[in-house]
């Protein structure tokens, strides 16, 4: 059976709009912005004095502390993001009748796995800029391969080759579909491009990143619902066989009739 986008998709929007999802929402919107204040607030204070006064007048939301504290807060806030996505992965990744409240292993070897996450997300994400430079396609393909990283770091608890294989394996057969979702993020990076420097140009740098941060928020949180519903079908038809083979019908058990 080939992946079902559409069932996907309606799922994984099922899933976003529960309880655990709701409280996913806010959380991200949380890290967001502390990312893009800590990021604004970083390059404010590294900048010399006339070039941060002149930046600082379309800078957006920022704090007045040292850059070196932008930069330490910033690196703090990506961590934090990486152990954010592991919790979003493993949450999602459950039945729909489990979505009520936050699986019990949220925290089940969650330093390891954020680590893992973190390097594997920085290793996924320069292959697919190295394979979109060489050509869109290259980096399309690699996008929908590697879509189910997270999912396989996360919740199979694999290191990071296996999880990259894992996604790759889950992916196969399946990439066209997949290929679509990774478009319509680019579509949703291209709207944000071109309205957040229309805010800015307008005089409105904070509301500018206060609607990048909303609408980030509300598109990527259901998008990996839907990613993780993907995984789920993606995940059980392929092990489905394997679970056959390894426990065999022992006719001897089965009544004649």
């Amino acid at each position: 059976m080939a992946l079902q986008l559409s069932h996907a998709v309606s799922d994984g929007i099922r899933r976003t709009v529960s309880r655990t999802g709701g409280i996913l929402l806010l959380g991200f919107l949380a890290i967001q912005f502390g990312l893009q204040t800590s990021a604004n607030s970083a390059v404010l204070g590294l900048l010399p004095p006339e070039a941060a006064e002149q930046f600082g007048q379309n800078a957006g939301i920022a704090l007045p502390i040292p850059g070196s504290v932008g930069v330490a807060l910033f690196v703090v806030l990506v961590t934090l993001s990486s152990t954010y996505f592991v919790i979003l992965s493993r949450t999602f990744a459950r039945p729909q009748s489990e979505m009520l409240r936050f699986p019990a292993t949220s925290s089940r070897r969650l330093g390891r796995t954020t680590v893992f996450a973190l390097i594997g997300g920085l290793i996924v994400t320069v292959s697919i800029m190295l394979g979109t430079v060489l050509l869109i396609l290259p980096g399309l393909f690699l996008a929908a391969s590697f879509l189910f990283f997270i999912f396989a770091v996360a919740v199979e608890d694999r290191g990071i080759i296996s999880s990259l294989k894992r996604s790759w394996g889950l992916a196969r057969g399946s990439r066209l579909k997949l290929g679509i979702l990774v478009v319509v993020t680019a579509v949703f990076g291209g709207i944000i491009g071109a309205v957040t420097p229309l805010l800015t140009l307008a005089g409105l740098p904070v509301v500018a990143d206060i609607v990048t941060i909303v609408l980030t928020t509300a598109f990527f949180v259901p998008y990996y619902a839907i990613i993780a519903s993907a995984y789920l079908q993606l995940r059980d038809e392929q092990d489905a066989p394997n679970r056959s083979t390894q426990n065999p019908v022992d006719a001897s058990q089965i009544p004649k009739l």
